[in-house]
């Protein structure tokens, strides 16, 4: 019986709660009376007739199960089955927003070879291998004992028996040429 069939002042059956006891029959009732209904909001919200049936399949499994938390004086059973079936299309609406959408790649298209990151890696200390034995022995000896060593500016210092501030500009000027070499710029006269 479709809701639309009834006589003006005849009631309609309660079914929420006794879907809630477990009762199968009245949960083939309820899909035949708020079916209708529930399909017209999903044909809305869905991209396809298909998409739009797995939607109300998907409303009527969550009434299924949530149908224990209806309560009669805070809403209709209509109105709680279209506020759960909005808020499932609304969910299903967000979900496919957040789809990344993929192309197809056609046939005998080939990536091109990226080198592993262990190959870029070793390249990469090849390179700064080589901008290392362009400095200074001095310049090396203090990025060697600061960056590998992890000592600061005044145990260097100490070491070597040289000034605080001569120690930093080794540092300094030694990274700014390896800076220099490896990016490909040129040196400034402050970095000899």
């Amino acid at each position: 019986m479709f809701t639309s069939d009834l006589t003006p002042g005849e009631e309609v059956a309660p079914l929420l709660g006794r879907i809630a006891s477990g009762d199968e029959r009245a949960v083939r009732e309820c899909v035949l009376r708020y079916g209708p209904m529930v399909m017209a909001l999903a044909r809305r919200w869905s991209t396809d007739r298909a998409d739009a049936e797995d939607a109300v399949q998907d409303i009527f499994f969550d009434l299924w199960k949530t149908a224990a938390r209806y309560d009669a004086s805070r809403s209709s059973e209509r109105g709680f089955v279209m506020l759960l079936a909005r808020r499932r299309l609304i969910d299903r609406h967000r979900k496919r927003l957040r789809m990344v959408r993929t192309e197809s790649v056609e046939a005998g298209f080939d990536l091109p070879d990226v080198p592993s990151e262990e190959g870029v890696a070793v390249t990469d200390a090849v390179s700064a291998q080589d901008a290392l034995a362009t400095l200074t022995p001095m310049q090396r000896r203090c990025i060697e004992r600061h960056l590998l060593d992890g000592r600061t500016h005044e145990e260097i210092a100490k070491e070597q028996a040289l000034p605080l501030g001569t120690v930093k500009s080794h540092i300094r000027r030694g990274l700014l040429r390896a800076r220099a070499l490896l990016t490909g710029q040129r040196e400034s006269q402050e970095e000899r």
